[in-house]
């Protein structure tokens, strides 16, 4: 459900992060935990590949940083699906902890933690 198409959101990972600081004010476990996971995940993915890396290759770097590669850059879409794909994660473990005896109070976290990235998710 996207907002109005009047309203203009700030970018997905600028709310995230803009949510954090009054989720620990708060001391709002929940939305910390979720938020914290979600961000994470987003930094993971723009991460450099190094699938191209051989053990014990020694780079040559000519000047300060000369053998850094740049992150990668993800465009709103991919922090969307990466977001979504968190919320998925959350409400499947949720259905397994639920079958799970004694899994109820677990369960019921991970539906929270998956609410509070929807609502980020869709602005609300």
């Amino acid at each position: 459900m996207p907002a109005d198409s009047d309203t203009v959101l700030p970018p997905l990972r600028d709310r995230l992060r803009a949510a954090l600081p009054a989720a620990l004010k708060a001391r709002d476990r929940t939305a910390v935990a979720a938020l914290r996971s979600a961000l994470a995940a987003i930094d993971n993915a723009e991460a450099v590949d190094a699938s191209d890396v051989r053990a014990g290759a020694i780079e040559a770097a000519a000047g300060p940083g000369g053998a850094e590669r740049p992150r990668r850059e993800l465009t709103e879409s991919d922090i969307d699906d990466i977001v979504r794909a968190e919320i998925d994660e959350r409400d499947s473990a949720a259905t397994d902890y639920a079958a799970a005896a004694g899994g109820a109070a677990r369960a019921a976290a991970l539906r929270a933690e998956a609410a509070v990235l929807t609502r980020h998710l869709y602005g609300r």
